[in-house]
């Protein structure tokens, strides 16, 4: 059985990401100020960049090894994609509030089944 501690480290680092996006989303609709593209933005856009595709490849390895119930591929190209959106999107106010709401959502979903699922398999 193989180990999948860095799965798992990836979508907490993920799951981290979203909430500190989610905050930022927050302070840039209440100050009305968008980020620096090159001075923030892209740099904080490329480091998630970098976690979710590692993320999205050794996910799909999971599922594949796993099967786990109820989590599937096009789930991970979900949350991916939407993690890759919202990590541009927070910086700028005039994102949709509701539809930045609904992404951060359904990227937590996601990412927290992960987690319960390899927390479960540890137990077993």
């Amino acid at each position: 059985m193989k180990d999948y501690k860095e799965l798992f480290q990836l979508t907490k680092k993920l799951l981290s990401y979203v909430d500190t996006l989610s905050l930022k989303y927050l302070k840039v609709r209440e100050t009305g100020e968008s980020g620096d593209f090159f001075g923030e933005v892209k740099p904080f856009a490329d480091a998630v960049k970098e976690v979710n595709d590692e993320w999205k490849r050794k996910a799909y390895e999971w599922i594949k090894d796993r099967g786990p119930k109820n989590l599937y591929n096009q789930q991970i190209d979900s949350a991916y994609d939407h993690i890759e959106t919202i990590s541009v999107q927070a910086f700028f106010p005039n994102t949709s509030r509701s539809r930045f709401n609904d992404v951060v959502a359904s990227a937590k979903f996601i990412l927290t089944s992960i987690i319960n699922e390899i927390e479960g398999e540890s137990l077993k």
